[in-house]
């Protein structure tokens, strides 16, 4: 009888786990339906952000002699120092979600280490800053509360550090790590040279028709203004991509883990039900053995 009473109480306990992960996946739906708009919305922003700095870009590679002298855009092969900034989530139960932006951190700076070039890591995160910060990584920037809620006042700020180090000659590449969302059941991993910017092929015809008015002595001032709003806003975006693909997968998450326990749930049913049946059939005999030992 004692074996029935801890099979019910299992039932029981797993019955409860049910209600809480199925509450949870509702509760993630319902902001992943928020988040994804946001998404949306901000990646359409970013993509107009972006030609408009590969527009002017373009014009000035090909109208002025010598080219782009600004630092944002000029290559190195060699660099020296890097900061590498990464995003995670504030919370667990959310999957593989938050090992997958921490395995490419991993994967990045061991490619750097390699070569000799010294690594500045900045995290976004609590997950992820609690890992780096238990496994001994010294993190120059460490964030949390801000990837579960995306301000882009913290978010500038935040960027703006590396933004100032960079034009100060300090770091020599700045890169983003983040888990992004690419539809309800996929979530994409980036990993974003953000500065020097990277224009790979410059269209001088297509500059030479652009309809923008720009006076010559203001480009290129114009464009490092233009780049530092442009590498604050895809840190943004990088915040609201990464909150939307957090539900997505928290979502799935707690799907898995619905159906997980409902299966649980039927096969502690079943040996609860054999368990009974073998004590009663137990008792039976017990009782038929009495009464013919009386005779």
């Amino acid at each position: 009888m004692a074996n029935l009473k801890e099979i019910q109480r299992q039932i029981k306990s797993v019955s409860n786990t049910q209600k809480t992960t199925r509450a949870m996946k509702l509760v993630s739906t319902a902001k992943l339906r928020r988040a994804e708009e946001l998404a949306k919305r901000s990646r359409l922003f970013a993509q107009k952000t972006n030609q408009v700095i590969a527009e002017i870009a373009s014009r000035i590679q090909c109208n002025k002699v010598g080219g782009i002298q600004s630092r944002c855009f000029v290559q190195n092969d060699a660099p020296k120092t890097i900061d590498i900034i990464f995003v995670t989530a504030d919370k667990g139960l959310c999957g593989g979600f938050n090992m997958q932006t921490i395995k490419a951190v991993k994967r990045l700076m061991t490619e750097y280490k390699n070569k000799g070039v010294n690594i500045r890591v900045r995290g976004i995160g609590k997950k992820g800053v609690e890992y780096f910060t238990f496994n001994q990584v010294e993190l120059l920037d460490a964030v949390k509360n801000l990837s579960s809620a995306p301000d882009m006042q913290r978010s500038s700020e935040f960027m703006a550090r590396s933004i100032k180090d960079f034009n100060d000659g300090i770091v020599d590449a700045v890169y983003l790590v983040y888990n992004g969302y690419k539809n309800v059941i996929t979530q994409e991993l980036h990993v974003n040279r953000l500065l020097p910017v990277t224009i790979e092929d410059f269209d001088c015809e297509k500059a030479s028709n652009s309809v923008l008015e720009l006076e010559a002595h203001d480009e290129e001032k114009m464009l490092d203004s233009l780049i530092a709003k442009y590498a604050e806003y895809n840190m943004y975006y990088a915040l609201i991509d990464s909150v939307a693909a957090e539900h997505s997968a928290r979502m799935q998450a707690m799907d898995a883990a619905t159906n997980n326990a409902k299966q649980m749930v039927k096969s502690l049913t079943v040996k609860f039900n054999k368990a009974r049946q073998e004590a009663i059939t137990t008792e039976l005999i017990e009782i038929i053995s009495g009464v013919e030992s009386m005779k």
